[in-house]
């Protein structure tokens, strides 16, 4: 018989004001790829106070569809404890989403998932999480964040939901968070909820050498601004202008009118903080682009190449295998052989 994890989950019915008389059960659930980084981010904290508390105020427990082993992002495999049939009475449950969203969610994931909902289970997605609670038609009327990565997708794919650009949101019985190390600062966040909850998180963050507990007013880093910083204003707009325009790239010279500068001061400026130019710039996200169309969903190649800016498909396939090592059609079939 398969034993609990001591760890645990948080959730509306699970904030509780005084100290619970019994542990909170959180529930994961594994999908096929999950991000390790977000559910060990997830996980630990609740750990940790059970540590910190010197008892048990959190147990958790790992779900997969049938309850065999499930090989996350890195390829680390995990036994679950249980299957989605055989899971016990939760508070809370977490979707832990993988990197790359797959084309298709499985709809025993979905059904499963609108169950828990009606049963008044709290819900929530790490990394790309959302995406299966969206899918779900779960996060309707709420508000909800993912990885910067994906948001472009997932506004193409549900333009209805309110979704924010900050690490995690935390709307009524929905959690959500950015993926990375973002889980940690929104489980401490709902730690802070619970009885003695201030004096525990802190704890915990000390123990994780956890600086700041980051609230839900932070904001998921522009990775841009993230590199150069913020005393570059024209070259951040001119990054932008690329970005928003992959499908009809601009010129260096419609670029540099955009931005007041002249061509020669923009080639400068990039050659200066990106080491590289502006086309070689708006070609590497061009390529980034497809390449998250590629691996994310079951669009044709040929269309893919027409939305990020290549003129013919012999193009595109040449520049991928230059900048990834491999064609795109291979890649695809590579990942879609994966096991798990």
């Amino acid at each position: 018989m398969k034993q609990s994890r001591i760890n645990g989950q948080d959730t509306p019915a699970t904030t509780r004001g005084g100290r619970p008389d019994s542990p909170l059960r959180y529930g994961f659930l594994l999908v096929p790829g999950f991000t390790l980084i977000g559910f060990a981010s997830a996980t630990e904290p609740l750990r940790m106070v059970n540590r910190c508390d010197h008892g048990v105020r959190y147990h958790w427990h790992t779900i997969s569809v049938d309850g065999q082993l499930t090989r996350s992002s890195n390829g680390v495999a995990v036994q679950p404890d249980f299957s989605m049939a055989d899971t016990p009475q939760l508070d809370a449950l977490f979707v832990c989403g993988s990197n790359p969203i797959p084309p298709r969610i499985e709809r025993a994931h979905l059904h499963w998932l609108r169950d828990m909902a009606h049963r008044g289970t709290a819900l929530g997605g790490i990394c790309t999480g959302s995406f299966w609670l969206a899918k779900a038609g779960l996060l309707d009327g709420y508000r909800c964040t993912l990885h910067w990565e994906d948001a472009s997708r997932f506004l193409a794919d549900f333009p209805k939901i309110a979704v924010s650009t900050r690490l995690y949101e935390i709307d009524r019985d929905r959690y959500t968070c950015s993926g990375g190390i973002a889980p940690v600062d929104m489980m401490l966040n709902l730690i802070r909820r619970q009885a003695d909850g201030d004096e525990l998180a802190a704890m915990a963050a000390e123990l994780m050498v956890c600086e700041r507990i980051r609230s839900t007013g932070d904001t998921q880093r522009v990775p841009l601004r993230q590199r150069i910083g913020t005393g570059q204003p024209k070259l951040i707009e001119a990054a932008a202008l690329i970005e928003s325009n992959l499908e009809e790239p601009l010129s260096v010279d419609e670029l540099a009118r955009h931005v007041n500068l002249s061509a020669r001061q923009l080639e400068r400026l990039f050659n200066e903080y990106l080491q590289c130019t502006p086309g070689a710039y708006c070609l590497e996200l061009r390529l980034a682009r497809a390449r998250q169309l590629m691996l994310g969903t079951g669009e044709a190649i040929i269309n893919i190449a027409a939305a990020c800016g290549f003129a013919s498909v012999a193009h595109f396939t040449r520049r991928y295998r230059e900048q990834f090592g491999i064609p795109p059609g291979a890649e695809r079939r590579a990942m879609n052989a994966r096991p798990g």
